[in-house]
């Protein structure tokens, strides 16, 4: 079973994700993680953003893989190739990096089979900006995660201070988040938008635990609707 989380940078997607996964006991994936990967890579490699082709070689040569703690379904580690790139994709090089990098064609092509291919070997909480209508179009529960633009640069910075990566500067996040909100949202290539069966969660004002319980109760009631008539997930 798919859970597909979308929305725009810094509507915490990422935190709502393992935080549903870990309360399911379902596995994640952040897409995110895997465009962020092949951003660093070109920059490393001197590749330049715009030139389409290299960087679709990149996402065809190099493979992403992520590292689990033993029991935990949340991926703690991330690497490309023979790097380990855990805390080099977090920063705010790869914050205006990762928009072009994630409209290549040729890279959303590259990584589309491996999303899929991960996804579907079992039960699994996907985030990332096109899941609910590209990657996994017939997701079992698609959720649409937004905030305000102030809000969302409030947070990003928060766990830029928290993390010791990144940029602190309240406008310097907020300038970037419109930026790569413009950038996603009108990219030729699985633009940013939600599903049209998609729900719609704005978490302005809302806590984040609100946000987690609202999303695990929709996955209960799909897994209850899968389930032969007469028996229950009490597990869940």
């Amino acid at each position: 079973m798919i859970v597909a989380i979308d929305g725009p940078s810094g509507a915490g997607k990422s935190t709502v994700a393992k935080a549903v996964a870990k309360e399911l006991g379902f596995s994640c994936l952040d897409t995110g993680a895997m465009y962020r990967a092949i951003a660093w890579q070109a920059l490393q490699n001197g590749v330049s953003l715009d030139d389409e082709a290299a960087l679709g070689e990149i996402a065809r040569t190099y493979d992403i893989a992520f590292g689990h703690v033993e029991g935990d379904p949340v991926p703690k580690r991330v690497f490309i190739g023979d790097a380990e790139v855990t805390d080099a994709i977090r920063t705010a090089e790869i914050d205006r990096a990762v928009s072009p990098t994630s409209a290549a064609p040729s890279v959303r092509a590259a990584l589309l089979d491996q999303q899929r291919r991960i996804g579907n070997g079992g039960d699994y909480v996907v985030e990332g900006r096109d899941i609910g209508t590209v990657v996994f179009p017939d997701a079992a529960v698609k959720v649409f995660l937004t905030a305000s633009d102030e809000e969302r640069a409030h947070r990003r910075v928060r766990q830029n201070v928290d993390r010791g990566i990144g940029s602190i500067d309240y406008e310097e996040v907020l300038a970037d988040l419109r930026r790569r909100d413009a950038a996603d949202s009108s990219r030729a290539t699985a633009p940013l938008r939600a599903a049209e069966d998609a729900v719609q969660i704005d978490s302005t004002s809302h806590y984040i635990e609100e946000v987690i319980d609202q999303i695990c109760a929709l996955a209960r009631e799909k897994m209850q609707e899968r389930l032969p008539a007469g028996r229950s997930r009490r597990e869940f």
